[in-house]
């Protein structure tokens, strides 16, 4: 447990604030007009995809803000 503050957690979180603005927007300019015209069944389970996607690389970058390490 850290008894000091540190940088690296408001850097970390603009950082992923950062990050997935791109995502979002890489995914609105790129994705979505090719699945425009697709029912919105068959929309629901890509979105549903992207949407948890971004969460896989979480992991590591939230104890890299908290520890300073990637592992």
């Amino acid at each position: 447990m850290r008894t000091e503050p540190t940088v690296r957690i408001p850097l970390g979180v603009l950082a992923l604030l950062a990050a997935l603005l791109v995502y979002g927007g890489l995914i609105a300019r790129y994705l979505a007009p090719l699945i425009a015209d697709w029912p919105a069944l068959g929309q629901l389970p890509v979105y549903i995809v992207l949407g948890v996607v971004w969460l896989l690389p979480l992991r590591r970058f939230l104890i890299w803000m908290e520890t300073g390490r990637w592992r």
